[in-house]
């Protein structure tokens, strides 16, 4: 049965829970956890990232996360928790639910950068 951009939305957003700046700090701080930016790289040079995230464009996000696939990025680990984020948090929340899909454990979505800045997170050009 064919999905919906809106469906699929919906099924990403209710599996990938979400996570709050002033939270994701704090994880960040204790470390084990990788930051992946699923924005394409024209987004990231506009605002830059969050610091110390690993970009990972959204169509090249299964690949890197593959550790049978050539373009494997070692960053990615399923015994990490990974926090993904986008513009608006849509991008974000399926590239979670893949991540999961995938046998990732521990998936969380900080929803759109602009919060991230925002809240004082930290920020680096790229």
């Amino acid at each position: 049965m064919p999905s919906s951009v809106k469906d699929l939305l919906a099924a990403a957003t209710s599996s990938v829970p979400g996570i709050s700046p002033q939270d994701a700090k704090a994880l960040i701080e204790r470390g084990q956890v990788l930051v992946v930016d699923v924005r394409d790289g024209l987004e990231l040079q506009s605002t830059g990232k969050v610091q110390g995230a690993k970009h990972v464009s959204r169509g090249m996000l299964e690949f890197k996360a593959d550790p049978d696939s050539p373009y494997y990025d070692n960053a990615f680990d399923r015994e990490k928790t990974v926090i993904v984020y986008c513009a608006s948090g849509g991008r974000s929340a399926l590239a979670g639910k893949t991540l999961q899909d995938m046998g990732y454990k521990d998936v969380r979505n900080l929803g759109g950068f602009k919060g991230w800045a925002e809240s004082g997170g930290a920020v680096e050009k790229v």
